[in-house]
């Protein structure tokens, strides 16, 4: 692996000197990095066997490689996904218990609650098993926390609720790993507990029936990195399995965990790959009524859908629900069999995701407009900013766009029933959990992954926290970490760009964690014939049509947000370029796209 600078102005992350033409790089500074993964000689060792074994141009068996897949045996389960292939759920720790104890409330018909947390990997996780389990039972309901009354993982108001309705057993998804003191108070009631979790525990476990988190240092499941949808889904695998039930019963319910892959940002490696690659076809083919709704005000129907058409626009508005109004109505609407129901409780969401964006935008504005103010904050190496009146349901994005604009751990805070409480994000390669952590004796409660978090403290705490964490971060976080970086996965020539290689790279998505999008790099690229031009409502972007040296391909691409290069490349001088390749359809024809993701000047 080796680093490439790359230069831009401070202020506009893609915008450049007015005098690039003449070459000057006077007033520009260090914005991104340029990390180039080289293969070292056991890989490419691999490499040069598997290029033989399937034929392919050695570019793509580069990026196998790279993915972890060294024999042809690799290729073939990695190209061709089987369900077959999904590991034993009882290999989780704990799972025998938990089937035997739903088994044991099913036989005795007593009531059963489905728990979980309101955004959507929650939501998605209690939608699968309560809709599985409402096969066998009538005696369920659902119950999703009110994110402003309740806060995050199990409540007490909830457990009162189970107590004073009749409920002995709770189901709790994607939450309540650390829940030692609510589990207890649920056992005095005479409640049980199953626990499906996928966050880190603690040393200490809930005293729960079951504890499913593979995370758990006992655990030896395969797979560590399932979504808390995927545990609820290898669950109801471990209830059909032991009672019988044909998996075919359950295939329709991967269109749920796929979302929740997506959204929680877990790897979509080893079985999540599995689980995302048929539940995006499931998705895509026949979704649930509810997700069908959401996916037609998403104006995305007849389409082979992506995990990027489920981040961007799927996801935001399952998640709205929660952050402007309530979880509940969108477990309502994903476990809807009613298509008019399904339509408007769509639309309903669809108006809250509008209502989103503008208290994001308004808050982003006002925590930039603090940060930009505050010359303390200027040089710290991370952010920990509050507010009270702020949103509680909108900081975590308000912290995702700080981390990215700021390029620092940052915390967002606001105020809620007596106690400070928020979001946090990290940067690529610093573990924010551990961080957190290290604080641990401030807080309330804290939980999540290494690079987003939630946290809740008493107010009086708030300042030795800010302090103890940026010690922290300033001690353990790189030079390097605080800089933008761009892993580019192999250099190319446009002629290596041949419509076969482009259908066997599509063939390696589902892309994301993991397995991201394959990025490109091309040195020294020019304008072709005085083609490539600005567009957009402010000229802001440039359409690009390329050659390099090969002369061979002209390759039409889009750079956002870059059209003040544009005086460079009809100055006939060359840049470098990276960019991932994208499918371009126009009047019904499907061409190769360069998406660029950055440039530079050529050496």
């Amino acid at each position: 692996m080796y680093i490439l600078n790359v230069f831009f102005t401070q202020k506009q992350k893609f915008r450049i000197s007015n005098h690039l033409s003449s070459q000057t790089k006077t007033n520009i500074i260090m914005i991104n990095q340029w990390i180039f993964n080289a293969l070292t000689p056991e890989q490419e060792k691999n490499q040069a066997q598997i290029t033989e074994a399937l034929g392919v141009s050695p570019i793509l068996t580069k990026l196998l490689v790279q993915r972890g897949i060294n024999t042809f045996e690799d290729a073939k389960k990695f190209f061709r996904p089987d369900l077959n292939d999904l590991h034993d759920p009882f290999l989780i720790k704990d799972m025998d218990k938990a089937v035997e104890r739903l088994n044991k409330a099913l036989s005795k018909k007593e009531k059963i609650l489905i728990y979980g947390d309101y955004d959507v990997d929650g939501t998605t996780a209690v939608a699968l098993v309560y809709m599985f389990l409402s096969r066998f039972t009538n005696a369920i309901e659902f119950y999703i926390p009110d994110r402003y009354t309740e806060g995050y993982g199990i409540s007490y108001k909830a457990i009162d609720f189970a107590n004073e309705n009749g409920f002995s057993l709770i189901i709790a998804l994607d939450c309540g790993i650390k829940a030692i003191d609510k589990v207890a108070y649920a056992k005095e009631a005479g409640i049980d507990f199953i626990i499906c979790d996928h966050h880190t525990p603690d040393a200490t476990l809930p005293a729960a029936v079951a504890v499913l988190d593979s995370k758990r240092e006992d655990c030896t499941y395969p797979y560590k990195h399932l979504s808390g949808c995927g545990v609820g889904f290898k669950l109801m695998q471990a209830f059909a399995q032991n009672n019988g039930i044909d998996f075919a019963l359950l295939k329709p319910s991967l269109d749920l965990v796929a979302v929740s892959i997506a959204c929680d940002i877990v790897p979509i490696a080893g079985e999540n790959r599995i689980l995302a690659y048929y539940g995006l076809k499931q998705l895509s083919e026949s979704p649930s009524v509810g997700l069908k709704g959401i996916i037609d005000v998403c104006k995305l129907s007849g389409k082979e859908l992506s995990i990027s058409d489920i981040v961007f626009k799927i996801g935001p508005r399952i998640n709205a629900s929660g952050r402007m109004q309530s979880g509940y109505e969108v477990v309502e609407l994903l476990t809807s069999h009613d298509v008019a129901f399904a339509k408007e409780k769509s639309a309903c969401i669809n108006d809250y995701n509008d209502a989103r964006r503008d208290i994001d935008k308004r808050t982003t504005d006002e925590a930039k407009t603090v940060l930009v103010n505050d010359e303390d904050l200027k040089n710290r190496r991370s952010i920990v900013i509050y507010n009270a009146e702020w949103s509680k349901g909108i900081v975590g994005i308000v912290a995702s766009r700080l981390c990215e604009e700021y390029y620092k751990p940052t915390i967002v805070l606001t105020k809620a029933n007596g106690f400070i409480s928020g979001s946090a994000r990290s940067v690529q390669g610093f573990d924010l959990y551990s961080a957190i952590d290290s604080c641990r004796d401030l807080l309330e409660n804290f939980g999540g992954h290494m690079y987003a978090a939630g946290l809740t403290m008493k107010e009086e705490n708030l300042d030795e926290f800010t302090r103890r964490f940026e010690e922290f971060v300033a001690q353990n976080i790189l030079e390097n970490q605080l800089v933008p970086q761009i892993e580019i996965d192999a250099e190319v020539k446009f002629n290596d760009l041949t419509p076969k290689f482009f259908r066997i790279l599509k063939q390696f998505s589902p892309f994301g964690p993991g397995n991201m999008k394959p990025v490109f790099c091309t040195r020294r690229v020019f304008d072709y014939e005085g083609n490539s031009r600005p567009v957009g409502k402010d000229q802001e972007h440039l359409k690009l049509e390329l050659v390099d040296s090969s002369c061979e391909n002209v390759m039409s691409g889009i750079a956002f947000r870059m059209s003040d290069y544009n005086e460079h490349l009809k100055a006939l001088n060359p840049l470098d370029i990276c960019y991932t390749l994208e499918e371009n359809t126009f009047n019904g024809n499907n061409s190769m796209q360069l998406m660029i993701r950055d440039i530079q000047l050529s050496k």
